[in-house]
């Protein structure tokens, strides 16, 4: 049984601001399970047992080598994709950076990175649950 196919998966995301109030994206990579190619908030499927919030602490640390802290909790989406056939729940935090540098820890789901103003992230191609939570922002007025 497959999460996001076979029953609803649970996914989290984070927005990570810098200094410069730019964004942090990473690049889905050709094996990733959908949306192979377009750009999103990192994070990750929520495991059995763990909280949303401690998954997303340690897929910012496993994907990207960094440790994060959690502000807040953006409305939760629900990402559909038809065209894969793949239905999940996400949550986004909006989060900042507290030790490390961004990397691709794991090329297999990430082939590139970068910082993006928010006026940026409209012309490149997100996935689905990021351009819902990068309107959310914009609602909130967050940066």
């Amino acid at each position: 049984m497959k999460p996001g196919v076979d029953f609803i998966g649970v996914s989290v995301g984070a927005v990570v601001f810098n200094n410069n109030d730019e964004v942090f994206l990473s690049k889905r990579s050709q094996n990733c399970k959908n949306e192979r190619g377009c750009w999103e908030f990192p994070g990750g499927s929520v495991e059995f047992g763990d909280t949303m919030k401690d998954t997303i602490i340690r897929e910012m640390q496993e994907e990207l080598g960094v440790t994060i802290e959690v502000a807040e909790h953006l409305s939760p989406i629900d990402h559909i994709i038809p065209e894969e056939g793949q239905h999940w729940v996400t949550s986004t935090f909006i989060a900042k950076i507290i030790d490390g540098t961004p990397k691709i820890m794991e090329p297999e789901k990430c082939e590139e990175i970068g910082w993006f103003t928010l006026d940026e992230i409209k012309d490149i191609p997100i996935s689905i649950a990021t351009r819902i939570s990068y309107e959310q922002l914009l609602q909130k007025n967050i940066h």
